[in-house]
């Protein structure tokens, strides 16, 4: 795995920790792409991070900073390398927490997001994974201009997601799905 583009472009990233599928560089190339304006200046947050990967893709990219938050200690030493191994270690925040806990935690003095990446496990329920965004429309995200990119298998569950969020684009990379979603108010 490296970092696709952006001032960190071709860095290797770490060894994959065990347990962790992360997203394909040519995935992240075409989610990168898509997004094209919208990850500089970007707050990003990378959830269920593994690798880091993707929000070391938008610091890359021109986002002053990224959150990761994964549960796993692998995953969270991943991070921390390959933070390192970038030089974007002041521009990272590292999270080892669940994901669901982390989202229900106190709302004083949180931080909103314009970019979030959520790649969780693929045998994750959509009724479980709808919860989740559910609970980022709660103060996480941005008052305007937010977008939320999920990644789910191509033959996984359907999700719900909160009624006033837009299907941006969709991209298919192998069995990988990743969905770009942004606010569509009507009142």
């Amino acid at each position: 795995m490296r970092v696709i583009a952006g001032s960190a472009k071709g860095v290797r990233l770490t060894k994959v920790p065990a347990g962790t599928r992360p997203l394909s560089d040519m995935a992240r190339e075409g989610l990168f792409a898509s997004l094209a304006g919208l990850v500089e200046g970007a707050r990003c947050l990378d959830l269920y991070a593994g690798t880091g990967a993707g929000g070391i893709e938008a610091l890359s990219r021109g986002a002053p900073e990224a959150t990761f938050v994964d549960r796993s200690g692998g995953a969270v030493a991943a991070i921390r390398e390959n933070l390192r191994l970038t030089g974007f270690e002041g521009a990272g925040t590292i999270v080892r927490a669940p994901v669901e806990r982390w989202l229900t935690r106190p709302a004083a003095g949180q931080a909103t997001y314009d970019l979030v990446i959520c790649d969780p496990p693929y045998d994750l329920d959509g009724a479980a994974l709808g919860d989740i965004l559910a609970a980022l429309g709660t103060g996480l995200l941005a008052p305007e201009g937010w977008t939320v990119v999920v990644t789910r298998g191509h033959k996984s569950s359907p999700v719900t997601v909160p009624v006033h969020w837009a299907v941006r684009r969709r991209l298919r990379y192998g069995d990988s799905l990743l969905t770009q979603y942004r606010e569509e108010r009507w009142a």
